[in-house]
């Protein structure tokens, strides 16, 4: 038996009974090919690339699948409205933005934003809402919307209002590459509508976030902070025009800041509290580490607070017990990053000196090193490619969101890891990408950049036709 199942409840044999067969057959890492070139949203892609973000990282012992698995069913877990038949599932809401994990975090991947037909299965992009206040010391990393808290939920139990409806439009911008490229750009506007709770703060800040991949999450956790610290560079010493910084993170059960990690602001110091803060506060689901049952509800939502919730002592006093919690930890920590396709091909090796030579590598920090953890073996002293310094930069005022989180100002974005990027088409059906999900390709992307990356998108501009497109390859060979 596994460390948890001895102590898992009933209600747990029950439902790992239904959900053990699809969770354990996607245990065996099956192979993936080469993809097609950007801009071609109507290929198709293997079962195996679909499920390139779902696998275990082989060095996990087979003692320890079943944790794993039961991790699994727990991401994919759907919950419900407290009262219900069953308290194993008892807890949804009252206010929340999806019903499990996996709907933002299409097949493990990113999630998709908005449309402008307001598509109801697109629910993959939360929006962060503050007012302007001290972030800084604030155990929150911001000032709440008074009335509508840190997030927005746009779905409620029966018998409540929704919080708003997101309503997206997008402006086009035609961007012009050396040689005659033309690149589209699309500029999200959002507005919230129905406000199902009075009007917003005139104020408000809104911060729209796209769920990322869980890939290498574990890795990302167990990278020394003395490395990452040693990366920073806020007053540009060095005169590279690259000023990253680290944030520091309050949470109650810590008596000092936390070096932040996860998250699109890196607002989050370790990934026991990234999952328990989105559990609670995307799905209202109440855990160890945030206990309160009716999630981001606030003092004038007086119904939602009232409303049922889902607390048993049978899950220790939660909607979510720590057993729970355990296992899902275990699995986010331990999902594989896929292997690199085509890195000896000769465009994708030039591709990826570009990379270098005109700046992306200053922040997106190639290569990385996990310290000796015995209790995580799986994790322990492990050589990385994330592509990230997990720190803070300033990417322009086009990228700002004009919300602060703790330490990180309304134009700060922590850089985020490039493993996996040439799957992300295959593994949700469509490309997402930046913060928003505003970009549709790579080159958007990269187009996107300013601030302390402008120089780079620059060169990347003024680059001939054919290096474009070997920069691109090795992007995609990621």
């Amino acid at each position: 038996m596994t460390r948890y199942a001895h102590s898992l409840t009933g209600w747990l044999s029950l439902w790992l009974a239904l959900c053990t067969s699809q969770a354990a057959m996607a245990v065996a890492a099956e192979p993936s090919r080469a993809l097609p070139d950007e801009g071609k949203p109507g290929s198709s892609f293997s079962a195996a690339e679909r499920k390139a973000f779902m696998q275990p990282m082989a060095q996990i012992g087979f003692d320890t699948r079943m944790d794993f698995v039961l991790g699994r069913a727990i991401f994919e877990k759907i919950w419900v409205p407290s009262p219900s038949s069953t308290t194993a599932s008892d807890g949804l809401g009252p206010l929340y933005n999806a019903r499990s994990c996996l709907q933002c975090h299409i097949n493990n991947g990113r999630g998709l934003p908005p449309d402008e037909q307001g598509s109801a299965n697109r629910n993959g992009l939360l929006i962060r809402l503050g007012i302007p206040g001290d972030s800084h010391n604030s155990p929150l990393g911001v000032t709440p919307e008074p009335t509508y808290g840190t997030q927005l939920q746009t779905f409620a139990a029966t018998g409540l209002p929704a919080e708003a409806r997101i309503n997206v439009r997008y402006r086009t911008r035609l961007v012009e590459l050396n040689g005659g490229e033309q690149v589209e750009l699309r500029q999200p506007e959002y507005r919230l509508s129905q406000p199902g709770y009075g009007d917003f703060h005139p104020d408000l800040q809104l911060s729209p976030r796209l769920a990322p991949a869980m890939i290498g999450l574990g890795l990302l956790e167990q990278i020394p902070e003395a490395d990452i610290l040693a990366q920073e560079d806020p007053d540009d010493r060095d005169g590279d025009g690259i000023s990253g910084r680290a944030n520091r993170v309050f949470h109650p059960a810590y008596e000092q800041p936390q070096l932040g990690r996860f998250g699109w602001k890196a607002g989050a110091p370790t990934l026991q509290l990234q999952n328990a803060s989105a559990l609670n506060t995307d799905l209202g689901i109440s855990n160890p580490d945030y206990p309160m049952a009716a999630g981001d509800c606030t003092a004038r939502q007086p119904g939602c607070l009232k409303a049922p919730h889902g607390n048993t002592e049978l899950q220790g006093g939660f909607e979510a017990s720590a057993q729970m919690m355990d296992v899902l930890l275990f699995y986010t920590r331990h999902l594989a990053v896929p292997a690199r396709r085509n890195r000896d091909q000769p465009d994708v090796k030039a591709g990826e000196q570009l990379f270098t030579a005109i700046g992306c590598a200053s922040c997106h920090t190639p290569v990385q090193q996990t310290g000796k953890n015995p209790a995580l073996p799986a994790l322990s002293e492990r050589r990385l490619e994330p592509y990230t310094d997990l720190l803070l930069h300033d990417m322009g005022e086009a990228l700002a969101d004009q919300r602060p989180e703790f330490g990180a100002n309304g134009h700060e974005w922590r850089t985020p890891p490039l493993w996996g990027l040439g799957l992300h088409q295959a593994v949700t059906g469509e490309r997402a990408l930046l913060h928003d999900g505003r970009a549709r390709t790579l080159a958007e992307a990269i187009l996107w950049h300013g601030g302390e990356a402008e120089s780079a998108r620059e060169r990347f501009r003024q680059l001939s036709p054919h290096a474009r497109k070997q920069l691109i390859l090795f992007l995609e060979s990621l």
